[in-house]
């Protein structure tokens, strides 16, 4: 159950920012590169067949791309099947700052387009920049708070990769749900106070980049390099050495310990995220049927024993 917005979604829910492929917004990635709309495709028809029924997305992955291949989908799968999110902020148009209402108002209209839907389940402020005196704060939530009356969105919500900076305007925004930045790597959840918040104000919570966009699998055996467009050329861990050992490490004691588990990696970092927010979901990146199948194995209750060890993995200098 997502909070107080009283929908039931699925436990492990599903990220679309790569069917955005790859992109960029000036001379910053902010994509993924290799994504191809039939595997999108494929994983949102396979996602609907096992039940995975919240899907995320933002108007500009991909300059709309990851929203329209959501939105080619519903003659193929009932609209109200789905929890649909979507997100407004981070294209600053004309406007000089992200959160201009009558770039808002535009941005919202074409995601509707976009996704072919009247009114989308859940739109969130993308992102907590609103200006250095926090000046467009106000205008962005009278906005977003706008768009719910006209019934263009049924819940709101507030999402940023900084959770102290999320703190800073959650009490004045009152989010149904919030999307914070979390994996067992990077995890401020309790520190922030945003865990308190969460659980006082029945809200739900919904964490995005949970295998820090590949990193914590273990997958990678040496640096990793990204083409033109993709975010991962950004984070600076994909570039550290002694970062993908330790990757490597740890995903060979995940498979000792988890070996009855079909994928004892995914088991670890994923599901450990869920134990303390019984009002939340993990957002996992799904790019084909592959990775749509491995999600349908996780969610799984796991003991708080077993928390504290993975988390002890992750914790080093």
């Amino acid at each position: 159950m997502l909070g107080k917005t009283g929908a039931e979604v699925s436990a492990i829910s599903l990220g679309t920012w790569s069917y955005g492929g790859a992109n960029k917004q000036g001379e910053i990635p902010v994509g993924w590169e290799g994504q191809q709309d039939d595997d999108s495709i494929n994983a949102l028809l396979r996602c609907h067949e096992i039940g995975i029924n919240h899907w995320d997305t933002a108007d500009v992955y991909g300059n709309g791309r990851s929203e329209q291949v959501i939105g080619s989908l519903w003659e193929q799968i009932p609209r109200a099947d789905i929890f649909l999110a979507t997100k407004v902020g981070w294209d600053a148009g004309e406007y000089g700052h992200f959160y201009h209402p009558i770039h808002m108002r535009k941005q919202m209209e074409q995601s509707l387009i976009n996704l072919q839907t009247d009114c989308v389940d859940l739109l969130y402020l993308h992102h907590c920049n609103f200006g250095k005196q926090h000046e467009y704060f106000s205008d962005a939530l009278e906005t977003i708070r706008r768009f719910q009356e006209e019934g263009k969105t049924r819940f709101v919500g507030l999402s940023d990769w900084d959770l102290f900076k999320i703190m800073k305007y959650i009490d004045d925004a009152q989010p149904d749900v919030v999307q914070p930045y979390r994996n067992v790597m990077d995890d401020t959840y309790g520190p922030s106070g945003l865990k308190d918040w969460i659980d006082e104000h029945n809200a739900g919570v919904c964490f995005f980049s949970p295998i820090k966009h590949g990193l914590l699998t273990g997958k990678y055996t040496k640096p990793a390099t990204f083409g033109a467009g993709d975010f991962r050329a950004n984070v600076d861990d994909f570039t550290k050495i002694d970062v993908i050992e330790k990757m490597q490490e740890n995903k060979i004691l995940l498979e000792e310990r988890f070996s009855d588990h079909p994928y004892p990696v995914m088991r670890g970092i994923i599901d450990a995220l869920l134990i303390d927010a019984p009002s939340g979901c993990v957002l996992l990146g799904q790019r084909n049927i592959d990775q749509v199948n491995s999600a349908a194995t996780l969610g799984g209750k796991i003991s708080q024993q077993d928390v504290v060890w993975i988390k002890s993995l992750y914790s080093y200098p």
